[in-house]
């Protein structure tokens, strides 16, 4: 998978309601509408910077905070391939999951917004085709990439009807 990275001007602790504002929770139910105002309270304007195939790149913890789906939901329907951090809050990576969103685990520190990325999951490894550089990734457990390539967990219960 290739894309290019779009980074986050502060990239660690990105709670929940800084990716989607916890007042849109009851009054956007559109996964479209939810991606348009992605990261509006803490980067006015961030969308506008969205291109085809951004690859979401931050810091530590990301999606700290609430367990609001939405957030996830968002990012996937803002047209982020993956989210690339060095670390997920936990409740966070599993919403992710269910919903078809790609996360990765590994050192962000080396890539800079608009560095043209490449992800090979079977290698387990991020090339930062720019830099010229590979980082090693934490690799993903078989039936977590199962739900991804279905479009998340609900999508593959319904069409496997099993683990």
């Amino acid at each position: 998978m290739k894309g290019i990275a779009i980074r986050l001007n502060e990239s660690n602790n990105i709670n929940t309601d800084y990716i989607i504002s916890g007042r849109y929770k009851f009054s956007i139910s559109d996964p479209k509408e939810l991606a348009k105002h992605i990261f509006e309270d803490i980067e006015p304007g961030f969308v506008k910077r969205l291109k085809k195939d951004n690859m979401l790149v931050a810091g530590k913890n990301f999606g700290m905070g609430s367990s609001r789906e939405q957030a996830p939901v968002a990012l996937k329907s803002a047209g982020i391939k993956a989210v690339i951090a060095k670390s997920f809050a936990r409740i966070f990576y599993r919403n992710a999951f269910n919903v078809g969103l790609l996360l990765i685990e590994c050192e962000t520190n080396k890539i800079k917004d608009g560095d043209k990325l490449m992800l090979d999951i079977k290698k387990d490894i991020l090339k930062n085709l720019t830099a010229n550089k590979t980082i090693k990734i934490i690799p993903l457990p078989d039936f977590m990439m199962r739900f991804i390539t279905e479009g998340g967990a609900v999508e593959y219960f319904k069409k496997h009807k099993k683990w």
